[in-house]
């Protein structure tokens, strides 16, 4: 009898997780580690993140597995094709899960360049840069994953995420189009879109909105970063390889109603 989860494992891949070093990130990155993927853990470059991003290194290797941090700031110019350089010199890249990103809400009218500026470096052009860098390779060796973290920002935008919710929307677009580009060269390119997922983010919001909140999602319930994994896995393993350029929400229910 075959085995049926032949087609998840990912032995001799190596997964570049952005923005891995808690949450959403980490919950993905340890998922793929267990299927058997090489890990490449990026962080933002602070103390802080340095110090996470190595613990879930250490964690990884503690049950065999293999993996490295990379810190890069976002922020920074070419931060997307220095992070690739450094990775790529490591091990090529055959899956890349786009989770970092920043949101800075704010009331419509109170929008400064700055913030704007901040949010549109590291949810795109840095995405850009990370994309240009790795796709192509992917599809000159036949094989390629990529999955965008996106948001349910992007269909029903809150009005106090303005640019963050119209960044998640031009990363949607992307994937159509770098879908249609490399479908036919071995490469997936999908959006994996969480709804109200409980992170470090939103925490404090969530302590006062979130039972009501949960009440308007089918599932009766907030979702946590280990929801994400199992979809996740699906996009990124040869069991996914007939899904391309898709958008799976991962959100009880709630874009549904």
């Amino acid at each position: 009898m075959s085995d049926p989860f032949a087609p998840f494992r990912l032995t001799g891949r190596t997964a570049l997780v952005t923005g891995a070093r808690r949450e959403i990130g980490k919950a993905i990155a340890l998922g793929l580690a267990g299927a058997g993927a090489r890990l490449a853990i990026h962080h933002a470059g602070t103390e802080e993140e340095t110090r996470d991003a190595t613990a879930v290194v250490q964690e990884i290797q503690a049950t065999g597995g293999k993996a490295a941090a990379f810190g890069q700031d976002f922020t920074h110019d070419d931060a997307g094709h220095s992070l690739a350089a450094a990775v790529t010199a490591w091990a090529p890249v055959d899956i890349l899960v786009l989770n970092a990103s920043i949101e800075l809400p704010e009331d419509f009218n109170a929008i400064t360049r700055e913030h704007f500026d901040r949010q549109i470096a590291v949810n795109l052009r840095t995405t850009m840069e990370l994309l240009q860098t790795l796709v192509s390779p992917m599809a000159e060796r036949g094989w390629g994953r990529v999955v965008t973290i996106g948001s349910i920002q992007q269909e029903r935008p809150h009005p106090a995420m303005f640019v963050y919710a119209g960044t998640k929307a031009a990363q949607r677009n992307w994937t159509l189009s770098l879908a249609r580009q490399y479908g036919s060269q071995g490469v997936t390119v999908n959006n994996l879109a969480p709804g109200a997922i409980l992170t470090a983010r939103n925490r404090a919001q969530m302590a006062t909105e979130g039972e009501a909140l949960a009440q308007r999602i089918p599932a009766g319930r907030l979702g946590t970063p280990d929801d994400l994994v199992g979809a996740a896995m699906l996009l990124c393993s040869d069991a996914g390889r007939y899904i391309n350029g898709a958008n799976l929400f991962v959100d009880g229910g709630r874009a549904a109603v």
